[in-house]
């Protein structure tokens, strides 16, 4: 059954879920929460959120057909090694 979004846009069962996992991981992230980064991978690191861009992250900058940056990153994590990355949502889980 389709299901529409509040400004009457399709929304597939695909999108419903995807923010669902949003949502769960911004509930149980924050500032000063350890986190695994990459988890399950080859990649997988672990530290401490110290910053939460929420509402900021997430636009690329194009000045007509130039591409200037790309679109910034959720959080900001201070890494166990002392580097300091930034992810998004779907990149870290609590530990």
């Amino acid at each position: 059954m389709a299901q529409s979004d509040n400004e009457g846009n399709d929304v597939t069962d695909q999108d419903v879920a995807a923010e669902q996992d949003e949502q769960k991981t911004e509930t149980v992230v924050a500032v000063d929460t350890r986190v695994r980064v990459h988890p399950d991978t080859d990649n997988e690191v672990h530290g401490v959120v110290v910053e939460d861009f929420g509402d900021s992250a997430g636009y690329s900058v194009d000045i007509g057909e130039k591409h200037i940056a790309n679109a910034a990153r959720r959080w900001a994590v201070m890494l166990d090694s002392g580097t300091l990355e930034f992810v998004d949502s779907d990149d870290l889980v609590p530990e």
